[in-house]
């Protein structure tokens, strides 16, 4: 049994129905999400937390409190009632699960990113045929109860970037941003904000709960994953990420994810390209 977007969609925001609501979309080209343009969804909330994952294709979610880009087998969490806007650009397929509010117990109360295995997705792909307007049986309980818990163990990836509320910062942050192949010191930066260096980390700290350097390392890795997955060659974007060297960058971003960047996307593309030929 399937459902259109739009069913599940309007069952998401009713105060009843069951613990998990799961839809799956494959991006064929009669769907919304088959469109090869860039689309923008306005600011909006959902009435349950919802976890979704991208299998193919480039999104990017903000909050009040910062962003991501969701690359390929990474699922970004978005607590019930939280504010956001998307952006997807060029066709996409992916899956989105929507957990009531009295289920979401353990899970994060920020929005957050994490990574996806197998299980998950298998488990996703089943709960995407069950009725939106139904509630759940013994076994679709106990399916619901081991998603729940591989949601909970999911590792968090370094890709949210929480935005500093502080007018300063906020120069700092944008100016990164714009330019992420600038490197010049903390000291120099601070100077910008009219801060010392001291007081700059502070308050860093204090707002996104980040070091400066590790708020423009997520920066950078965002870029990174963006330019990536657009199909620019890994000496491309290090340079314009500001990186001495393409090895130096390979070695962050195999820090920051356990692959290279040639490997990250060969690893999300088999994982995908498996389960396609062997669905759940």
């Amino acid at each position: 049994m399937s459902f259109s977007h739009e069913q599940i969609y309007d069952w998401i925001e009713r105060p009843d129905g069951p613990a998990l609501i799961a839809y799956w979309n494959d991006g064929d080209a009669a769907s919304e999400y088959g469109d090869r343009g860039i689309r923008e969804y306005d600011w909006h909330t959902h009435r349950r937390g919802q976890f979704h994952c991208v299998e193919s294709g480039l999104v990017h979610v903000r909050t009040a409190h910062g962003s991501w880009l969701l690359p390929p087998h990474r699922a970004g969490w978005m607590p019930a009632g939280e504010r956001h806007t998307v952006s997807i650009s060029g066709p996409m397929s992916g899956w989105s699960v929507f957990i009531a509010p009295d289920a979401c117990d353990g899970l994060p109360d920020h929005p957050c990113v994490l990574g996806v295995n197998e299980l998950m997705r298998a488990l996703v792909r089943r709960a995407s045929a069950w009725a939106p307007c139904e509630d759940l049986d013994a076994e679709q309980s106990r399916v619901t109860a081991v998603l729940m818990d591989e949601i909970r163990r999911a590792p968090h990836e370094p890709l949210y970037l929480p935005m500093p509320v502080d007018r300063r910062l906020l120069r700092v942050a944008h100016a990164v941003l714009d330019q992420p192949d600038d490197n010049r010191a903390l000291e120099d930066w601070a100077t910008r904000a009219g801060l010392s260096s001291r007081s700059l980390s502070r308050l860093f700290r204090a707002e996104t709960a980040l070091s400066f350097a590790q708020w423009r390392q997520q920066a950078r890795l965002s870029r990174a994953l963006e330019r990536l997955a657009e199909g620019e060659p890994v000496a491309v974007v290090a340079e314009h990420l500001g990186y001495a060297s393409v090895s130096a960058f390979i070695a962050m971003f195999r820090r920051a994810f356990g692959h290279s960047p040639a490997r990250y996307f060969e690893h999300a593309g088999r994982l995908i390209h498996g389960a396609q030929a062997n669905p759940a």
